[in-house]
């Protein structure tokens, strides 16, 4: 028997590319985007991008039609060429405590949370996320164990700093008196192996002219992707931050598996070397309580034996249970106790206090523990609509 296939329904088209946010491109990929585009000459990229750059992230439009200083007819090109859309906000929480949760949907099947944090750094951090998913599989976080789907853009990136300050009433961008003044690479995915779209959006962000925070208010966190941290230093300016949870290989291995490629002492050596580390611009060392694994006044010792002449300090994170780890809280004396030694040798350690648990926005709870829920909801639907059709 024959089969014969039928391809006379396909089309031949080509796809039809989806419009450029500009959103996500730096002050020279605008100029060139215009150019490419028709939108203006070269001889006046500079300028027309100066302005259109103004229009997106100082004053966060999202209608071309509202730069009222673009002629008419540059508008309704770049309407035909670009878009300045903002993701879709899925959910937004808020918890009791004031910290804020957007799930952000930034194209069919990307999915990511973006948490705000009130009353940290200056005024308040924005925690933003840089991959969908993670490859590090670090044992302690429930993030971490959802596999990943793929890097962000730049856009993407940008896009939950625009989605907070929309929420934050925060356009024009404002000099003084910011509720959002501090941005932390500190949500979903490793950093620095997107570190391409990562230093553009640090880029943007940063720009004087537009969203403009200062490079010394941004934080890039990474659990030691050791070849790398030369060039997020040399590319970004941004103060560095080290997921480090132990002071040894043996147990490292096991929490931050990615130890077991970039060991203690390469990933130490890189830290000393990190461009501008100073007394005024110090690493900061994040550090999970966990109960009888790594909190044992031994292992405040061996903190400090190992970071001794770094200009540091050391966030010491309570753990966020979450359902079938293994791993439990260190009791809160037990915390303390730890603080007491590291600040008694002179360095600051604060206890971050953790926010935003009711609505699963604390530090390892991001989009994963989101997913179950949503999927918990779905499968009671399911079984409701199965039982009434029975």
């Amino acid at each position: 028997m024959s089969i014969t296939l039928d391809l006379s329904r396909v089309s031949n088209a080509p796809a039809v590319k989806a419009p450029v946010n500009l959103s996500g491109l730096t002050r020279a990929g605008l100029r060139q985007a215009l150019i490419d585009a028709g939108v203006c000459p070269p001889e006046k990229a500079k300028m027309r991008a100066s302005q259109v750059w103004s229009w997106i992230h100082h004053y966060g439009v999202t209608d071309f039609a509202a730069m009222s200083n673009v002629a008419k007819d540059m508008q309704a090109k770049l309407a035909e060429h670009f878009t300045l859309a903002r993701p879709e906000v899925v959910e937004r929480q808020v918890s009791k405590d004031g910290t804020r949760k957007w799930l952000i949907r930034t194209a069919p099947g990307i999915e990511i949370e973006t948490v705000y944090i009130p009353d940290v750094g200056r005024a308040g951090a924005l925690c933003v996320s840089s991959q969908v998913g993670c490859t590090l599989n670090c044992t302690f976080c429930h993030t971490g164990t959802q596999k990943l789907v793929r890097n962000l853009t730049a856009a993407e990136i940008v896009a939950q700093v625009q989605v907070a300050r929309d929420d934050l009433g925060e356009w024009p961008s404002p000099k003084e008196d910011r509720r959002l003044s501090n941005i932390v690479f500190m949500g979903m995915g490793e950093p620095l192996y997107n570190l391409d779209n990562v230093s553009d959006a640090i880029d943007i962000i940063s720009d004087n002219e537009g969203i403009a925070l200062s490079r010394r208010r941004i934080t890039v966190s990474t659990s030691g992707v050791v070849p790398q941290l030369q060039a997020l230093g040399d590319r970004t300016a941004a103060m560095l931050a080290i997921s480090l949870h132990a002071t040894n290989d043996p147990l490292r291995d096991v929490l931050v598996p990615l130890n077991k490629k970039y060991p203690l002492d390469q990933l130490m050596a890189a830290i000393r070397a990190y461009p501008g580390l100073s007394n005024a611009r110090r690493v900061t060392f994040e550090y999970v309580m966990l109960k009888g694994v790594n909190d044992s006044p031994e292992e405040a010792r061996a903190l400090l034996k190992l970071i001794e002449g770094i200009p540091a300090k050391i966030n010491l994170i309570p753990f966020n249970p979450w359902p079938g780890v293994d791993y439990e809280c260190s009791d809160w004396k037990t915390i303390e106790r730890f603080a007491a030694i590291l600040n008694k040798a002179g360095y600051a350690s604060p206890i971050r206090t953790p926010r935003g648990r009711d609505i699963l926005a604390a530090c390892g709870q991001l989009k994963s523990e989101s997913e179950k829920v949503r999927a918990s909801a779905l499968r009671k639907a399911e079984q409701a609509a199965g039982a009434e059709a029975a």
